[in-house]
C-alpha cells in the first residue's frame, strides 16, 4: 500500500510541476540545443571502441582508456585524474588462431578466454575429447588421466544452432516444443553430468590442467541470437578458448562418433606483470557548495570479447558527453559535479567500492549518483532504490527535463535497496543516494552483454542522445536544488527464518590485487 501511495504522490508532482515545466529554463534548453546541434557522443563511440578497442583490467588497452579519458576531459577544460586503486594482473591479448588438421582441415571460429595463457610458436595440436558421464566424483577421478594431452570440451552440445526466434517464426507448435522439451532434457542431463563429477565451470578447467590436459574448449551460447557469451579462463599453463556453436558442435559430434579429431590452437597472449589499476575522476567544481557532490557514473572496464560497447562504453560517452555539455552551459554548479568512470566493475564493482572507501569526506555530502550500466536504450526505469523521500527530490529534477525524454520512464518509490549489480550500489550500501538509470533493453542480455558482437554498430545514438540530455539535466537540478537530499531509508522487512530484522547490503572491502579466480 505505501509504494501505492508514493508512486499516486509522485504522479501528483509531476502533474503540479507541468505548469511550472512551461516555463522556460534557459540552461535546460541550452543543454538540449548543444546536445542535439553539436553532440561529440559518435566521435567518443569511434575514438574509445574503434580505436582503443576492448578494456579488460590489467591490459594496457584499460591504462590507454584511462589516459584517453583523462585528456579528453582537459581539453574540454574539465579538471581530471586517474586514482589508482589497486592493481591487478597483467594481460594482453594476441592473434588466435584455430584449426581442425584431422579428420580434414578446417578453420575455425574459436577465440582466447580473458586471461588465458598463449601458446608457443607452433601452438598446442592435439586430440579433442569431451567429457565422460560418469557415476560418480570417485570415477570421475579415475577418469582424468586420460585427459592428459588431449584439449577437453567442457560445454554441453546445442541440439539446434538455430536462435528461438527462428523456431517461433517457421516451426510447428509440435515441433518448437520438441525441440524445447529435447533442449531442456540435455540441459538437465549436462547439468548431472556436471554435478557427478565433482566439480563447475570455474574449478573444472585447473582439474583438467592438473591432469596435463592440452588445453580447455568451451562455448557458451545464448540461444536468444545465436553468439557466444565469453567470459574469462581458469587456467595457469594451457590455453583456454571459447568456440562458435557450429564448430564445437562438429567437433563433439567427431569426437563421440571414434573419428578422434585433432585441432591446432595458436594464441600469442601475454603474461604480463600486476599491473595497477585506475578510476578516471572528472571534476567541476562547485562555487557556492563545493564540499558537496553530484556524481554521474559508469563503470569503464569491459570483456574483451567485442569492445564492450553497451557494456559499458554506452554509459561511460553518456557521462563524458553530459560533462562536456556541462562545462559549456553550466560551467559555475553551486555543487560539485564528478564524473566517475570505474575500474573492474566485472570483477565485483571493484573500482566504485575502492573510491568509496577512500573518499567518505565525498560520500558523506553527496547529493546524488546517477549511474548508467546496462546497453544502448533510452532510460525507461528509475529506482528510489529505498530512500524514503526519493520521489520528491527526484521529481522535481525530472520534471524539468523534456516530456519527449520524460513520459517513458517507469518510476519505483520507495523502491528496494538492491544493488542491481552496478556501480551505484557501492554508494547505496554507505548510504549515499545512488539510483540506476535502467534503459530499455534492445536486447542486451543475450545478444551484446558479455559477447563479440558487443560492438560500435550496435549502439543507437538517439537513445544515447536522451539519456545524455537526461543526464545532464538532473545534475544541473540537483547541483542547483537548495536542499540536500533526504537520506532516510525504509526499514527493511524481518527475515521470516531468524525473525530478525534484514541488514542493508554491506560494503565490502574491494580486492584491489587481483588474480587468476577473478
Amino acid at each position: 500500500m505505501k509504494r501505492k501511495v508514493y508512486a499516486f504522490a509522485f504522479f501528483l508532482l509531476l502533474s503540479g510541476n507541468l505548469v511550472q515545466a512551461q516555463v522556460k529554463d534557459p540552461v535546460v534548453e541550452s543543454i538540449v540545443k548543444e546536445a542535439n546541434e553539436n553532440s561529440q557522443l559518435e566521435v567518443l563511440a569511434h575514438e574509445l571502441l574503434d580505436g582503443i578497442g576492448p578494456r579488460l583490467v590489467g591490459t594496457p588497452e584499460m591504462q590507454k582508456a584511462h589516459d584517453w579519458a583523462a585528456a579528453k576531459y582537459k581539453s574540454w577544460g574539465i579538471e581530471s585524474r586517474n586514482e589508482k586503486w589497486g592493481e591487478w594482473r597483467g594481460w594482453q591479448r594476441g592473434t588466435t588462431h584455430v584449426d581442425m588438421v584431422h579428420p580434414r582441415v578446417q578453420s575455425l571460429e574459436a577465440t582466447q578466454l580473458a586471461w588465458s595463457p598463449g601458446t608457443k610458436s607452433k601452438g598446442v595440436t592435439a586430440e579433442v575429447i569431451v567429457l565422460p558421464d560418469v557415476q560418480d566424483s570417485v570415477a570421475f577421478q579415475r577418469w582424468l588421466p586420460n585427459a592428459k594431452g588431449k584439449i577437453v570440451m567442457i560445454s554441453m552440445q546445442q541440439p539446434t544452432g538455430r536462435p528461438d526466434y527462428n523456431w517461433e517464426e517457421f516451426a510447428t507448435k509440435e515441433s518448437l516444443e520438441s525441440m524445447k522439451q529435447h533442449r531442456d532434457s540435455l540441459s538437465d542431463a549436462w547439468s548431472e553430468r556436471m554435478k557427478k563429477m565433482g566439480y563447475n565451470t570455474r574449478t573444472l578447467p585447473a582439474a583438467l590442467e592438473q591432469a596435463g590436459a592440452a588445453g580447455v574448449v568451451t562455448s557458451n551460447w545464448s540461444r536468444g541470437f545465436g553468439v557466444n557469451k565469453i567470459f574469462g579462463a581458469y587456467t595457469k599453463k594451457i590455453p583456454s578458448i571459447d568456440m562458435a556453436l557450429e564448430d564445437y558442435g562438429m567437433l563433439y559430434r567427431l569426437a563421440e562418433s571414434g573419428r578422434k579429431p585433432q585441432i591446432n590452437i595458436q594464441a600469442e597472449s601475454k603474461n604480463l606483470k600486476n599491473a595497477p589499476t585506475f578510476n578516471t575522476i572528472a571534476e567541476i567544481k562547485g562555487t557556492e557548495k563545493p564540499e558537496e557532490y553530484v556524481i554521474l557514473s559508469a563503470h569503464f572496464d569491459s570483456w574483451d570479447g567485442g569492445t564492450g560497447a553497451t557494456d559499458n562504453g554506452t554509459g561511460t560517452i553518456v557521462m563524458m558527453e553530459a560533462m562536456r555539455i556541462l562545462k559549456k552551459m553550466y560551467p559555475n554548479p553551486k555543487r560539485t559535479i564528478l564524473a566517475g568512470h570505474w575500474g573492474s566493475e566485472e570483477q565485483g564493482l571493484n573500482g566504485s567500492r575502492a573510491f568509496v572507501a577512500d573518499h567518505p569526506e565525498i560520500v558523506k555530502n553527496v547529493q546524488a549518483v546517477f549511474n548508467q550500466d546496462n546497453g544502448t536504450g533510452r532510460v525507461v526505469n528509475i529506482s528510489g532504490q529505498g530512500f524514503l523521500h526519493a520521489y520528491d527530490y527526484l521529481g522535481r529534477w525530472l520534471s524539468a527535463a523534456p516530456r519527449e525524454i520524460t513520459s517513458g520512464i517507469e518510476t519505483q518509490f520507495p523502491g528496494f535497496p538492491g544493488g542491481g549489480g552496478s556501480d551505484h550500489a557501492s554508494f547505496v550500501a554507505a548510504g549515499a543516494p545512488a539510483f540506476m538509470l535502467s534503459s530499455l533493453s534492445w536486447s542486451y542480455g543475450n545478444y551484446t552483454w558479455h559477447t563479440n558482437r558487443d560492438t560500435y554498430d550496435k549502439i543507437v545514438f538517439d537513445d544515447v542522445r536522451s539519456n545524455a540530455i537526461l543526464v545532464a539535466i538532473l545534475a544541473y537540478k540537483a547541483s542547483e536544488d537548495p536542499e540536500m537530499s533526504n537520506r532516510e531509508r525504509i526499514n527493511l522487512p524481518v527475515d521470516s527464518r531468524t525473525g530478525e530484522q534484514r541488514t542493508w547490503p554491506a560494503l565490502r572491502e574491494p580486492t584491489r590485487k587481483g588474480g587468476l579466480d577473478q
